[in-house]
């Protein structure tokens, strides 16, 4: 155990020292993927490995807060996890109001001027969620020095449906001329049209998964990617850092 932590403080050592100088992400995206597989692994029932995740969640936000980085989208539920077990749905419903609450009471959104908001179908939604979501997005409107982002009850082909409905009812109204159509009229009705930059720089999924699972499909068109083979709940303060070293890395040419 001693050696252990004695390489792990080597380890975190030089990886600082690799990144601290470098490019930081302005936008970082994160698929909160492997909850469930870690509470199978010790035996837990799933929503303990949910609660877990979503208490690593306030710890990874003050990692990204230390590194500057000013927007945080999370992948928390997904409008095809309604199809799992009434009872794990619940579970993780309640998990939500839980954490919506606490953003409520958390001094430190209002000492950091965190804008919240939630993207997706929000009114599939119990109305109790929908009502806490309304609540934060008020309170917190006019902030702008950080941004946080909360894909719940979302679906990127889901979004994207809906900005083309929006954009036809604008054409049907004669507001639009279907001429005029182009990817900043698309993008002006996404979700995240409110952010400043709505395009993740980096986008990390862990669990080891190696796939997007239908998340940002248009914003992360051309982010950097990071697989990390560590479930959620297990994810570590040099995860994040391997992560923006693998960005840091990279030549971003846009196909250049």
């Amino acid at each position: 155990m001693v050696a252990n932590r004695l390489t792990y403080g080597i380890y975190s050592k030089i990886l600082w020292r690799q990144i601290k100088d470098g490019p930081k992400p302005e936008h970082i995206a994160v698929i909160l993927d492997g909850n469930r597989r870690w509470a199978s692994e010790h035996s837990l029932p799933s929503w303990f490995g949910h609660s877990y995740g979503a208490d690593k969640v306030e710890v990874f936000l003050e990692w990204c807060s230390q590194l500057g980085i000013k927007t945080v989208s999370l992948y928390v539920f997904s409008t095809e996890n309604f199809q799992r077990s009434q009872p794990e749905v619940n579970e993780i419903m309640k998990i939500a109001e839980e954490k919506l609450r606490k953003v409520l009471e958390d001094e430190r959104i209002h000492k950091n001027k965190i804008h919240v908001k939630a993207i997706g179908r929000i009114d599939q939604l119990p109305q109790t969620i929908q009502q806490l979501i309304r609540k934060a997005e008020h309170l917190t409107k006019d902030y702008d020095k950080f941004y946080l982002n909360i894909a719940i009850a979302y679906g990127g082909r889901a979004e994207i449906v809906d900005a083309v409905k929006e954009v036809a009812k604008e054409i049907s109204e004669g507001r639009l001329q279907p001429t005029a159509i182009d990817e900043n009229t698309i993008e002006k009705h996404l979700y995240t049209s409110y952010l400043p930059k709505s395009d993740p720089d980096l986008i990390i999924r862990t669990s080891g998964e190696e796939r997007l699972s239908n998340f940002l499909l248009w914003q992360g068109a051309y982010s950097e990617l990071s697989f990390l083979d560590v479930f959620w709940p297990d994810f570590r303060e040099i995860d994040l850092w391997r992560a923006v070293r693998t960005y840091q890395l990279r030549m971003r040419r846009y196909g250049r």
